[in-house]
C-alpha cells in the first residue's frame, strides 16, 4: 500500500482511466501513452497524496494534467486526429446505430476541448460537479455553468442549429 491505495484501488480505476484518455487524445497508443505517464505521476507523488481525498478524482486531475502537458509540447500539429481511431469494434451495430453514434461523436468533437473535457467527466465518468472542479481546477460554480452551456451547445447541434453565440455588448 502506497499513499493510502493499493494496486487493487489502481487497477479498478484503471479501465475509466484509459476510457477517459481515449476521449481526450482520439488516439489508442497516445491514450494508453497517457495513462502510463499517469501512472507514473501518481507512483511518484503517492507520498504527497491526502489520504482522505477520492483515488478516483485524483489520478482523473493527473491524468488531465499530463494531457494539458503534453498539449503544450505538441502546438506544431495542428491536425487533430479522428475520434477513436483504431478502436476496435466490440459487436456489429446496425447501420442506423453507425449513423446516429457518429453523428453524436461528430458534435461533440465540435465543441471546445473544455466543453467535451467536462462533458465526458461529468456525464460519462460520473463524477460529481465538485469532483470534476477539483480535477479541472476551476470553481463548482464554473463547472455548472460551463456544463449547462456544453449541454446547450450539443443538444443545439444535434437538433441541426448552429451554436449560438453568446450575446455582446460593445462597451465604449
Amino acid at each position: 500500500m502506497t499513499g493510502g491505495f493499493t494496486d487493487d484501488d489502481l487497477r479498478e480505476v484503471l479501465p475509466r482511466l484509459r476510457r477517459f484518455a481515449l476521449s481526450l487524445t482520439h488516439d489508442l497508443a497516445n491514450a494508453d501513452d497517457l495513462v502510463q505517464a499517469c501512472m507514473e505521476r501518481a507512483l511518484s507523488r503517492a507520498a504527497g497524496r491526502r489520504a482522505d481525498g477520492d483515488l478516483r478524482a485524483w489520478l482523473f486531475s493527473i491524468l488531465y494534467r499530463c494531457f494539458l502537458d503534453s498539449q503544450r509540447r505538441s502546438k506544431r500539429y495542428a491536425r487533430i486526429l479522428d475520434f477513436f481511431s483504431g478502436a476496435p469494434e466490440p459487436l456489429a451495430p446496425s447501420a442506423e446505430d453507425v449513423a446516429i453514434a457518429r453523428a453524436a461523436l461528430g458534435d461533440l468533437a465540435r465543441l471546445s476541448a473544455d466543453q467535451q473535457s467536462l462533458l465526458l467527466l461529468v456525464s460519462v465518468e460520473g463524477l460529481g460537479y465538485q469532483e470534476a472542479a477539483d480535477v479541472l481546477d476551476i470553481p463548482i460554480g464554473t463547472v455548472m455553468s460551463r456544463l449547462s452551456r456544453a449541454r446547450k451547445a450539443l443538444r443545439d447541434l444535434s437538433e441541426g442549429h448552429a451554436p449560438s453565440k453568446p450575446a455582446l455588448r460593445l462597451m465604449k
